[in-house]
């Protein structure tokens, strides 16, 4: 009894916090013990603001609960690394292994087009150019060989008609049908020249699945000078150990500098066209496969280090004959991830295995994800993304049906119906380069003669047309200022607890003591209630 105070019943317990909490407005309870209205009125007043104390209270839980975030946006000034850049001559080779086929393609594409559209194009578009690029030291090259190939005629080009809104409309497209023939479809556009460029990949990627998956082509691809004849980077020349080279099978020969971002030779210290990256690159036609592409240029795509670059996706095109200086401006993207949305720092947390070598990306995990699907769906694999072990390229001769797979899978895809964009989370770090572009006539009319002959003595540059086969890339910083765009909790522990104190504050005019108060009658009310039971059956007891 010395440790712990009893009241003689729960009226005394209650008066005595009463009169003693430092609770406001609770002694009017007590004191007002006389004037029945004034204690009615008081009680009612407490009850309603201890429910308008806890419905704020679960409004600021359910917002901290939907953890919403707030944008910050910080400006930063340091030197910092040169971008990667990209560069291919949209010129792929035609492999020996598989130039026939290519040969016969190309008499397929002339007589398609000769049906849709009457012209015959032999003389002027499918030239065919002798260079073919010999894979050797292959002993799978006999399993490999051109007879075990065979180009399907069972995708023609056709153009179909259809009335819609009482009118006639034209495309042209062709046919695809799965294994058994059946639930047939037509992939048609409305642009001939798009329905042509589509029809020649599809065949043009059976063709290339004859190759083997690796081929060590260092031996036989262009050098660097055949593509880039003169790189400077800040004023100095660059070095061999500056670009890394890779072949992509439609924008051909491809050369990354400054890919891993480690050499602090590529350290921006000044912004300006001066201090930045200046190419004079070879933009000529040989028209080794004129029909993957109708573009005549260079690709060029700025990019992250260690990243792989997605031309298709990112990359840009230059022109020939004309100099183009190009500005960029770095932005750097932190978000919060966990409960306050989705990302990944590193992808090792994401579901999909990536099939590039290189740091995640978005892409990469979305390429991935779809040739995990395509080859568990259709039995092979996209030609343009790399494959899961044990898989093999789609081969019409193989898989006659992959076509009408692979375009209802991709469908899926662009409409959001496969669950790549729900398992591929956005990087929680990532830099985006915003660019900005301007072009001139290059060589002028009278400084193209001395220009071509410098060329020409420095790197063997031999060429009769008029700016037709060269150009000018510069590429710089901006300024070296980079915009920092950081998440962070809208509705943080601190925050809430500092908001749940106002409101305790406003309505009770309190502190966490009175909160303290509040628990100590509870427990005396429960110690009370206890002894009062003990006491009623004890005194049963006795009384039996």
């Amino acid at each position: 009894e010395g440790l712990i105070e009893f009241y003689d019943s729960f009226k005394d317990m209650f008066e005595f916090f009463c009169k003693n909490t430092t609770i406001h407005g609770t002694i009017r309870l007590v004191c007002s013990g006389s004037n029945r209205m004034k204690t009615a009125f008081w009680t009612l007043l407490l009850l309603a603001s201890f429910g308008m104390l806890y419905w704020q209270f679960a409004l600021m839980f359910s917002q901290y609960w939907a953890y919403p975030v707030v944008l910050t946006m910080s400006m930063h000034s340091e030197p910092k690394m040169f971008p990667a850049i990209t560069i291919c001559n949209l010129d792929p080779y035609r492999f020996e292994l598989v130039s026939e086929h290519l040969v016969q393609l190309d008499r397929m594409a002339e007589e398609s087009i000769t049906f849709l559209y009457g012209i015959n194009t032999s003389a002027r578009l499918f030239h065919i150019n002798n260079g073919n690029i010999h894979v050797r030291d292959l002993p799978s090259v006999g399993n490999l060989s051109r007879s075990s190939f065979k180009l399907s005629q069972n995708f023609s080009l056709l153009r179909t008609t259809d009335l819609r809104s009482g009118k006639k409309h034209s495309s042209v497209g062709f046919r695809l049908c799965n294994a058994t023939g059946g639930n047939c479809f037509y992939k048609t556009y409305s642009s001939g020249m798009d329905a042509i460029l589509e029809w020649y990949r599809f065949h043009y990627m059976n063709i290339m699945s004859q190759l083997p998956v690796i081929i060590n082509i260092s031996d036989h691809e262009e050098q660097i000078e055949d593509m880039v004849y003169s790189c400077q980077y800040d004023g100095e020349p660059c070095r061999p150990s500056d670009y890394v080279h890779f072949h992509h099978p439609v924008f051909g020969s491809c050369y990354t500098f400054n890919s891993k971002g480690t050499d602090p030779f590529w350290t921006a210290t000044k912004p300006g066209i001066p201090y930045g990256l200046s190419l004079i690159l070879r933009a000529e036609q040989k028209d080794h496969i004129p029909l993957l592409s109708t573009v005549a240029g260079v690709k060029v795509m700025i990019h992250n280090h260690n990243q792989t670059p997605f031309l298709e996706h990112e990359g840009f095109d230059i022109r020939p004959g004309i100099a183009t200086t190009i500005g960029i401006q770095q932005d750097e993207v932190n978000r919060l991830g966990g409960n306050y949305g989705k990302c990944t720092t590193n992808g090792d947390d994401v579901d999909v295995k990536l099939l590039y070598n290189n740091s995640y990306t978005l892409q990469a995990c979305l390429h991935s994800c779809f040739q995990h699907i395509m080859v568990q769906k259709c039995g092979c694999g996209y030609y343009y993304y790399p494959l899961p072990p044990g898989a093999e390229y789609c081969d019409y001769n193989k898989q006659p049906a992959w076509g009408h797979c692979f375009y209802q899978l991709y469908n899926r895809l662009r409409n959001h119906h496969l669950n790549c964009f729900e398992q591929c989370p956005k990087p929680c770090r990532e830099n985006l380069y915003k660019v900005s572009a301007g072009t001139a006539k290059w060589p002028s009319a009278k400084s193209q003669d001395w220009v071509r002959q410098a060329l020409r003595h420095q790197n063997g540059y031999n060429s009769t047309s008029n700016r037709s086969d060269i150009a000018k890339v510069t590429i710089f910083y901006q300024q070296l200022n980079y915009q920092s765009v950081n998440e962070s909790p809208l509705l943080s522990e601190n925050l809430l607890l500092s908001s749940m104190g106002s409101q305790w504050s406003l309505w009770f005019g309190s502190s966490v003591l009175s909160v303290v108060e509040m628990f100590e009658l509870l427990i005396d009310t429960l110690v009370l209630s206890l002894l009062f039971c003990y006491q009623r059956l004890r005194s049963k007891k006795t009384l039996r």
